[in-house]
């Protein structure tokens, strides 16, 4: 019998839903077709920022995880959907969510922290290691990234709009990696699992 359930699985598929969905921002947005894309981009992910602030503020409140990962995993996803619930909701009014980017930013400090945590502590090993810290710093490196949204796409700011997409891209497919993946191990580790 399981001593926990263990949600990663699915925190992991939301919270590459909602790299994607950002993404797809940024891409509509350096493109120059951001407001057609409201109706496509603002209901999706207002839900998905739901889902990613609920799973984040169940796992830092109940401690579901051993230890640290509880901090590692749930803070940061708490606070992504909190920060993608917002600004889908202002993009779906038709205001500029672009300043919560710098919220992002300081919330990439902490990512970028938990990957170094996570060399320095040894908190991941062995054969998880590389996806989980690929995700940390990609999906670090894109809330670092983020406050270029504040800056109109011409020139310059155009190809960061374009960097942003990218790493955007890459962490959500990282984070889709690692959760379907634990989602075919929790089938087999929880197959003979029944409540109590």
């Amino acid at each position: 019998m399981a001593g926990f359930i263990d949600p990663l699985a699915i925190m992991l598929i939301g919270l590459g839903s909602g790299l994607l969905l950002f993404s797809l921002y940024v891409i509509f947005a350096a493109t120059g077709r951001i407001e057609s894309a409201r109706e496509k981009l603002a209901i999706p992910a207002i839900a998905i920022g739901f889902f990613d602030f609920i799973s984040g503020f169940i796992m830092a409140f109940t401690w579901p995880l051993p230890g640290g990962y509880n901090m590692l995993f749930g803070d940061p996803l708490l606070m992504f959907g909190l920060l993608l619930l917002t600004g889908s909701f202002m993009f779906y009014k038709g205001k500029d969510p672009s300043l919560l980017t710098i919220l992002s930013f300081l919330l990439g400090i902490y990512v970028i922290l938990g990957a170094y945590a996570m060399v320095v502590d040894q908190l991941e090993t062995g054969a998880n290691f590389l996806p989980a810290f690929g995700l940390y710093i990609s999906s670090g490196i894109g809330a670092l990234l983020s406050p270029v949204v504040i800056i109109k796409p011409n020139g310059l700011p155009k190809a960061l709009y374009y960097i942003e997409f990218i790493v955007l891209l890459i962490a959500a497919f990282v984070a889709f990696f690692i959760g379907y993946n634990a989602l075919l191990h929790h089938l087999v580790s929880f197959a003979h699992y029944y409540p109590a």
